[in-house]
This record gives structure tokens, sequence and C-alpha cells, in this order.
């Protein structure tokens, strides 16, 4: 099944990276957690750990995150883990990965497997595809 929603950002909050002895790169790595709003085919809300390294002013660099989502896909009520991450240059996406964690789902989507992707239209709209089944 392929579903599809939108959804908005509350809460990013960066994390403090204490490190004794960092490594230093070309580009800030950051930590942060957020929560989102769904709406539309995918329903709820999910609890994310946001990693980057990432160049603010030239908007280059790649970040994975960690999303624990709750709330219903097509009607299924359930949870479950899904993980993402991208490469921009500025103005783009590339080397985008999206995977349903494994063994992670409950409920009604207990059992789920899949892939997605995040997309962002040209006026900013954020939307989550989710392409799954459910055992």
């Amino acid at each position: 099944m392929i579903t599809e929603g939108t959804f908005t950002v509350s809460g990013f909050a960066g994390v403090p990276v204490t490190e004794e002895h960092p490594v230093v790169t070309a580009l800030g790595v950051g930590v942060a957690t957020m929560e989102k709003q769904y709406v539309g085919g995918v329903q709820g809300r999910s609890t994310t750990l946001f990693t980057s390294a990432f160049d603010p002013a030239s908007g280059v660099g790649t970040y994975v995150a960690m999303e624990s989502f709750e709330g219903t896909l097509d009607g299924r009520a359930g949870t479950f883990n899904f993980v993402h991450g991208a490469t921009t240059s500025g103005t783009d996406r590339s080397a985008e990965h999206f995977l349903i964690v494994p063994s992670s789902g409950t409920g009604e989507l207990a059992g789920i497997a899949g892939s997605g992707a995040l997309v962002v239209d040209a006026d900013g709209t954020h939307r989550m595809r989710f392409d799954y089944t459910v055992d």
C-alpha cells in the first residue's frame, strides 16, 4: 500500500553534544529533537531524533533522522519506527534513504515493513509517503 500525509514540525530543540576530544570537520555536526503532526492518509504524531552535518550559510549538508510514529496509516492504528536521510547541496535532495524499521510495529501496524520518501513541494509543504505492507 502507498499512503501519504503532510506534516508540520513543532518543538525543534537542539541537544548539546559534549565531547572531551571532538573531531572538527568542515561541516558542524548537530543533534536535535522534534515532534511532527501528520494529516492525510498518515494521521498522528512522531517524535524525532535528528542528526546532521550542515552549513546553514550555504545550505549544504546531510541529515539522518529516526522517528517514532503513533497514529494511523490508512485507518490502521498503531506505532512504529522509521529512519530517513538525505543530502542537499542547497537547493536539492539526493542520496535519499527511507526505511520502516523491521519488527517495530504495534497494534494494527504490527508486522509493518517497507520504505517511503520525504518530499518537499515548491511551496514548502512537507509530505511523508509510506510504501508499506502489514503481515
